[in-house]
């Protein structure tokens, strides 16, 4: 969905929700590229985190702000993701970090809920003004741990901490009081889909019993007037080069005939 513009209705949906989905907003040429390419690239390996959740599960993933001249940055600079962020956040934004997430077969374990601005919060972000944007490579579905949010949970501020296995949550007694007044959503997404969430909003997955893999590429972004430390994977602001949208599949099919994919 090449030269997407957000609409004044979808912008104040997410100011109300806290969330907006669009859907199809990648071709699946797009998504089978960066499904094909991730699955490829052995530059990530050392990289690569096992987060295990309260029953020893374990989920993948990999992180990093590395600026350069390949697939992911094509996405995380294209205007559908950075363009759109900066119109909800009513802000010029720059790259935080993106990863990806990787819940394999039968073995991917859940993620408790949380919000984003819980972990950055202790890295030095000064304001909660915030936004990642999460792709579905795969897809995704209540049976493969599909993301879950609480609608409207954005506006309850930030909630304590703490910490669930290897990964940090919020304080069950707060999302379970929230979760008496705010709706429980399930965002089942197609591969191509996008789901723009605000930092605060509480979010979790469960675990994947299925047979089907559930990969998700997660570009996060700070707002500039945000001051941020700038920690190693995490930088403080720097003006971010915008690629055009064409940048994807371009960068997508060079680099899988370099690795003969």
């Amino acid at each position: 969905m090449q030269n997407f513009q957000l609409s004044e209705e979808q912008i104040s949906q997410f100011n109300q929700d806290g969330y907006l989905m669009v859907e199809s907003l990648f071709d699946e040429e797009e998504t089978d590229l960066l499904l094909r390419f991730a699955k490829a690239d052995m530059t990530k390996i050392d990289r690569v985190h096992a987060a295990k959740d309260t029953e020893g599960r374990e989920s993948k993933l990999w992180l990093t702000s590395d600026a350069k001249e390949d697939l992911y940055n094509a996405f995380v600079r294209c205007p559908r993701l950075a363009g759109t962020i900066e119109r909800l956040m009513n802000d010029e934004v720059y790259l935080y970090h993106y990863k990806m997430m990787v819940k394999e077969p039968r073995v991917g374990g859940a993620w408790e809920w949380h919000q984003d601005y819980g972990y950055w919060y202790n890295n030095g972000c000064l304001f909660p003004d915030m936004a990642s944007v999460m792709i579905a490579v795969d897809r995704a579905y209540k049976g493969n741990g599909c993301l879950q949010v609480i609608r409207g949970s954005h506006r309850l501020g930030r909630i304590e901490h703490g910490t669930f296995g290897t990964q940090v949550g919020a304080k069950p007694e707060r999302v379970n009081l929230a979760l008496k007044h705010l709706d429980l959503v399930y965002c089942e997404m197609k591969p191509g889909t996008a789901l723009f969430f605000h930092a605060n909003l509480l979010h979790r997955s469960d675990a994947n019993t299925s047979d089907d893999p559930r990969w998700s590429l997660i570009c996060c972004y700070n707002t500039r007037h945000n001051p941020c430390e700038d920690r190693p994977g995490h930088p403080s602001y720097r003006p971010l080069e915008r690629w055009p949208d064409s940048r994807i599949k371009e960068i997508g099919r060079a680099q899988l005939e370099a690795v003969g994919s």
